[in-house]
């Protein structure tokens, strides 16, 4: 197994007698994107302002590379890169200006070093222009640059995709997944944007009222996505008899002139054959796969997932 390169444990924030965070504990690898997702006020820019000492824990340890953040925090962060809300950089500065000052700050980091990651974030033909001239995209890019310059096993983005459009959006996914492969890092990705989270991350956190509701492999849960199975016939009684001999008629619900059936896919041959034999004429019958976002939805509870 993969040694954690995150590991919390019942880490809990409590503030004037209300808890924001509860008890959380799971652990990240090495060389995974890890999604945090839940309605608004869940708690997840709170647990990442822990994980990163800008606010105290009331309860519970968070361990990085094995090292105590309450205890070592100092060389807890070491193995720490991270953007929580906007990166911040000094506009009139060059982009390479703004990299060289902030590896001056830490041991080690060559001109060999900067080289690479700006090869690496795709910045190249910008890196020497003013940052004021950057677009949200190159400054986000450059924030990531800024923040594995000094080789961190951990990268932290709060609400990255935040302001991007479509196309930085992509950009940002391929450099993280690069980031994983080649450097071996593990990313905290916060967002807002579902769609876009069910592509970057390999598995997320479900976090709801403070509490850690689930944490499911993005992978797996798209294998084992249910299939809605659609039928449109001209006697949704007779059907729905028929069919509850069959299958569960918990599985089963009518919605107009249309009966609903969870089932695999695999199934339609099977219910076609049943329906035509009955004398029920079959006007249409189609499958539809159960969204990532219903899903999410109703661990939720029916909340949007933000």
């Amino acid at each position: 197994m993969t040694e954690a390169v995150l590991q919390l444990r019942n880490v809990t924030k409590k503030i004037g007698g209300r808890t924001i965070v509860d008890n959380l504990t799971f652990d990240i690898p090495a060389g995974e994107v890890f999604g945090f997702l839940g309605p608004n006020g869940a708690g997840k820019t709170t647990t990442i302002r822990m994980i990163v000492g800008l606010i105290s824990m009331t309860k519970g340890e968070a361990l990085i590379k094995g090292v105590s953040v309450r205890n070592y925090f100092e060389l807890a962060m070491t193995h720490v890169g991270a953007i929580v809300e906007n990166p911040e950089m000094y506009k009139f500065l060059t982009g390479y200006q703004n990299l060289t000052h902030f590896a001056r700050r830490h041991n080690g980091i060559t001109k060999e070093r900067i080289n690479e990651v700006v090869a690496m974030l795709g910045l190249q033909n910008r890196i020497h222009e003013k940052v004021k001239r950057y677009s949200l995209g190159m400054r986000q890019r450059l924030g990531v640059a800024q923040a594995i310059l000094h080789r961190p096993s951990l990268l932290i983005l709060d609400e990255p995709t935040n302001g991007l459009d479509p196309a930085g959006i992509r950009e940002l996914r391929d450099y993280l997944r690069k980031l994983t492969k080649e450097e071996g890092i593990s990313v905290i990705v916060s967002s807002h944007l579902l769609s876009e989270m069910e592509l970057m991350c390999d598995r997320v956190a479900i976090i709801q009222g403070g509490k850690l509701m689930d944490i499911r492999s993005l992978q797996e849960t798209r294998d084992a996505a249910q299939t809605k199975i659609i039928i449109e016939v001209d006697d949704i009684p007779a059907a729905e008899q028929l069919l509850a001999s069959v299958f569960d008629a918990a599985r089963m619900n009518t919605i107009g002139s249309q009966l609903e059936l969870t089932a695999d896919k695999e199934a339609i041959p099977h219910i076609t054959k049943l329906l035509v034999n009955a004398e029920i004429e079959v006007m249409g019958i189609h499958a539809v796969q159960k969204s990532l976002e219903d899903q999410f939805l109703e661990i939720t509870g029916g909340e949007m997932v933000v």
